[in-house]
């Protein structure tokens, strides 16, 4: 063996591998999404889900790292809990905590509890933890009837029933047109209630008036032309799987709608510049980003910069957040807000 070419080699050995058998330990961070209603929710059951995912998190953390490093950040995350707003009516909460962070969120609608600890997550990552994701509407609509369930893409429940027995008129075109107005009357009033994606099954004829009579085609997530309305759930969930085989590709396509609608009606706001003004503003419905790709995750940790701050100012209003994919949202940037209308 040539013992002097293996001592010249021997510091390009170490310079290329030591610092990866070396690698800086990760800085801990916890993040806390949890449904979180007091003035709905039994202070018995609400104190018990908040000890559970304080010890979850207390656990996940004493893994990841040692006592004297994970302690601090479980100290910082029970004093928040503490200090939790037991007055409010909102329906979610998110904490974040880390070395540097020490944050809470509430949230004007419901979400699924998640504990993520060491976790690449990020204020606009709330977009992705709504409750009922998959829930949606669905319109079966005939020349005289209508039916309306609501469905959570397992159970469906019918919600209510019409019939156009109040409806007259001679002229069997008005008097369609006229059955759905009315029905679309009720449909708005249902959207009130359950904000969601709809489905309408309609026969061809009645579909193509009702298409041209509704207000709320921003919230169509599909119109199956069928004449089914005697149509039984079972048979209706058969009828419905091709259009929930790709749930993701419904979201993006209704959310790319509300947009459109919202910008045809100067309602959208665009441009760093405006979205900041807007962001500040108690009517901001809807606060819209980019979508992260799955392999783009970095180890940011609650804020990524002024998108995240402008997020935050958003939920803190009272609106909500949603993702787009970045070719869809292109028009309007890399961030845009729906007002209120």
């Amino acid at each position: 063996m040539n013992h002097k070419l293996l001592t010249m080699r021997l510091p390009e050995i170490q310079t290329r591998f030591l610092p990866q058998a070396i690698a800086a330990p990760t800085r801990p961070s916890v993040a806390l999404v949890l449904p979180y209603n007091p003035k709905m929710t039994p202070r018995g059951e609400l104190d018990a889900r908040l000890r559970g995912a304080l010890t979850a998190a207390e656990k996940k953390l004493l893994k990841a790292h040692p006592a004297e490093t994970a302690m601090p950040i479980v100290r910082n995350l029970q004093q928040l809990v503490r200090g939790l707003n037991t007055s409010t009516h909102r329906a979610g909460v998110a904490l974040f905590v880390s070395d540097e962070v020490s944050k809470v969120i509430y949230l004007d609608y419901e979400v699924e509890e998640r504990v993520m600890v060491d976790e690449p997550f990020l204020v606009r990552d709330l977009a992705d933890c709504k409750a009922g994701s998959q829930d949606f509407l669905v319109l079966l609509l005939g020349s005289k009837e209508s039916k309306m369930y609501w469905s959570n893409g397992n159970a469906m429940k019918l919600i209510k029933t019409n019939g156009s027995q109040n409806v007259y008129a001679e002229d069997r075109e008005v008097m369609l047109n006229k059955f759905l107005h009315f029905m679309d009357q009720g449909l708005g009033a249902v959207l009130k209630v359950y904000p969601l994606p709809v489905f309408v099954v309609a026969p061809d004829r009645v579909a193509g008036h009702f298409e041209r009579v509704t207000r709320h085609g921003h919230q169509i997530a599909g119109v199956i032309h069928k004449d089914w309305i005697g149509i039984g759930e079972k048979e209706l969930k058969a009828l419905l799987e091709p259009e929930l085989e790709d749930w993701e590709a419904t979201r993006s396509r209704l959310l790319q709608q509300q947009v459109e609608k919202a910008a045809q009606a100067g309602k959208l706001v665009f441009g760093i510049h405006e979205v900041r003004k807007a962001a500040s503003c108690q009517n901001s419905r809807m606060i819209i980003v980019e979508s992260r790709e799955p392999g783009d995750d970095h180890p940011d940790f609650y804020s990524d910069g002024e998108i995240d701050g402008l997020v935050e100012k958003v939920l803190e209003n009272g609106g909500t957040v949603e993702k787009l994919d970045t070719a869809l949202l292109r028009p309007y940037g890399p961030v845009a807000v729906i007002k209120y209308y």
